[in-house]
């Protein structure tokens, strides 16, 4: 099983050690952050695969640093609130929480709330061997990528973006995580705009209009994002 990686923002220090302790597994890492500031630094600098986010937090609330993650991210999130009127229900799932659980609450529902999430996430964006978007095909396995049924030439660094990209689609990658996983030969230095170079010319050879993307965005300040597609989209492993 790959390693899965939690981010926990819970201002209550007992709690948030005896959650982060409860969920902590060989293939699970979680990262406990007290306070929005804390956890927008930590979403900035790597990738996660699930959110347990508290609402009141000691530098605003929870709810818009979750509307903030919607605008470009499809990341799991459960919130955690010691409100537990219908309103306040209403009002995070309507901001795009995934779950929602109050406080007091049991550690064992917890992981089992924890463990469907994860579970769902495995099933949205499995990996990608033939997979077709909107008027894309990407078949990673053959090397064989096409726009409308036209061919496309990639080389293999522009397959590794392609792939990180189309594999997490709907969720933002950093740049530091893209050079990591793109760039594994074991180099000690990689030039800071290589990426920005590949980027740029991936974006040539799929975009009708490489300066105003539909498909490959720019998330400011953060990294790279592949938008979610449509009901067209069909995946065979």
């Amino acid at each position: 099983m790959p390693m899965r990686h939690l981010l926990i923002v819970e201002d209550d220090r007992a709690l948030g050690d005896g959650v982060r302790l409860a969920l902590q597994h060989p293939d699970l890492e979680a990262v406990l952050c007290r306070s929005l500031a804390e956890a927008r630094t930590a979403l900035e600098s790597r990738t996660f695969d699930l959110l347990i986010l508290d609402v009141g937090l000691p530098d605003g609330s929870g709810l818009d640093l979750l509307r903030q993650i919607r605008q470009t991210s499809a990341l799991p999130v459960i919130l955690l609130t010691a409100n537990d009127m219908e309103t306040d229900i209403v009002a995070g799932l309507e901001s795009g929480a995934d779950d929602y659980i109050t406080k007091p609450f049991s550690l064992a529902v917890l992981r089992a709330r924890v463990n469907t999430q994860l579970r769902r996430s495995e099933t949205v964006s499995p990996p990608a061997e033939h997979l077709e978007l909107g008027p894309f095909l990407f078949d990673f396995g053959r090397m064989d990528f096409r726009k409308n049924g036209a061919p496309i030439e990639l080389s293999k660094t522009e397959q590794k973006l392609l792939r990180l990209l189309v594999e997490n689609r709907g969720r933002t990658l950093t740049r530091s995580v893209l050079v990591d996983r793109i760039w594994t030969d074991g180099a000690e230095y990689v030039d800071e705009n290589a990426l920005s170079v590949t980027v740029k010319r991936l974006r040539g050879k799929l975009e009708d209009s490489p300066s105003k993307p539909q498909y490959l965005k720019t998330v400011y300040g953060l990294g790279y994002t592949w938008t979610v597609s449509g009901p067209s989209e069909k995946l065979v492993l």
